[in-house]
């Protein structure tokens, strides 16, 4: 009973050591599999390459009458009438207001016949002194006959003098009831309604403003003056002589002003108020599409930064110790390269200091990246664009810290 019970034993034991054997034999028999090395990333590179590139400056202006006339009564009376269209173009000399000329018509009338007047006691003082004279040569009068013909002779002479400047004082002040325009321009609104009396207090009438050209006014700050000065000094940027940059205007829908103007006129002082002096340019407006105290923008084209570095926004990125650029070494490493970033420029930004010539600077696939990684250059026909361009105040977004 005993002999059965230890084969049953050993009969239920062999599975679990076939098992173990089988086991033992896989293990033994499996071939080591080889390492795989991962493919260097692919990027997206642009060489850079210097070159002139035209520059802008750009500036919030106000435009304003090249010539704008206050039109006053010289005299007082009763407005009568206004004679031209409010807002529309009135030519020089044309008749704008009429007063009442009656009164001044009595005071031209009563001149001239004072100085008829006058006129006629000098005739009679020339001739008293014609025939004083002879008599007092033979001394049948005496000295003192002569001298009182002579005096009323100059006393007339002098109040005909006198009756004359009236007589032209009265013809101004009637001339002064037609109040005419001396300019050509855009007429206002009349400011007086026909029957006031016009005195000193309220003489204005209207104004007339002339559309061309117009002058467009803008401020440049002691510190953009400044910078511009110092790029200029450097080499940073090379420009034409003062006053010969050219003014192109952007209205307030963004589009361009078909005329371009010249700066005719710049403040040789600062303002103590704000800081700024002021800049004029003159543009021509012949179909008076600007008028005076609107907003525009003006550009100032003519400005060149020779040998400048231009790079697109999605290449330049910001870490913790200000913008960098990933360059890639003739060896296919990549290099984090701090940058100095300059001004926006057509989706672009001017590196003014970090790079050189020839040299070899991520655009895409830059967030894979770090010092030293082996990269290959993806082909011009893979290289992917953006369809939108972050605005200057979002380029250089955060990407691999320094």
């Amino acid at each position: 009973m005993e002999l059965r019970q230890i084969a049953g034993l050993r009969f239920s034991a062999w599975p679990l050591f076939v098992l173990f054997c089988f086991l033992f034999c896989l293990v033994g028999c499996k071939k080591e599999q080889p390492v795989v090395t991962p493919k260097p990333p692919a990027v997206t590179t642009e060489r850079v390459i210097p070159k002139d590139v035209p520059v802008a400056l750009e500036f919030v202006a106000q435009t304003q009458s090249s010539h704008l006339v206050n039109i006053h009564a010289r005299v007082s009376g009763f407005l009568e009438k206004h004679l031209f269209t409010e807002g529309a173009l009135v030519k020089e000399g044309q008749v704008l207001f009429q007063m009442d000329s009656k009164p001044f018509q009595v005071q031209l009338s009563q001149a001239k016949a004072a100085l008829t007047m006058q006129k006629a006691t000098l005739e009679t003082a020339r001739a008293n002194l014609g025939r004083t004279r002879p008599l007092a040569e033979l001394n049948a009068l005496s000295q003192k006959d002569l001298d009182d013909a002579t005096g009323q002779f100059e006393s007339a002479a002098a109040a005909v003098e006198q009756s004359t400047a009236q007589v032209e004082t009265a013809q101004l002040n009637l001339s002064y009831t037609t109040i005419t325009s001396p300019i050509t321009g855009i007429a206002g609104a009349a400011l007086q309604s026909d029957g006031t009396y016009i005195s000193s207090q309220n003489s204005q009438l209207t104004t007339v403003t002339v559309l061309s050209p117009i002058w467009v006014n803008f401020s440049l700050s002691e510190n953009q003056f400044q910078k511009f000065r110092t790029e200029r000094t450097v080499g940073l940027i090379r420009g034409p002589a003062e006053g010969h940059y050219l003014v192109e205007i952007i209205l307030a829908d963004g589009s361009i002003y078909p005329h371009t103007g010249r700066i005719t006129f710049a403040d040789p002082a600062y303002n103590s108020q704000t800081g700024t002096f002021l800049i004029r340019a003159s543009v021509e407006n012949p179909k008076g599409t600007l008028r005076p105290n609107q907003y525009v923008r003006v550009r100032l084209k003519g400005a060149v930064r020779p040998h400048a570095i231009l790079l697109p926004q999605r290449a330049v990125q910001q870490g913790p110790r200000g913008h960098f650029v990933w360059v890639i070494n003739p060896d296919n490493t990549t290099e984090q390269r701090p940058v100095t970033v300059g001004e926006w420029h057509e989706n672009e930004w001017f590196i003014s200091e970090g790079l050189s010539a020839d040299e070899q600077v991520v655009t895409d696939g830059a967030m894979r990246l770090h010092p030293g990684m082996t990269v290959t250059i993806a082909p011009a026909a893979t290289r992917s664009e953006n369809a939108s361009v972050a605005p200057p105040s979002q380029a250089g977004s955060a990407g691999r810290g320094q």
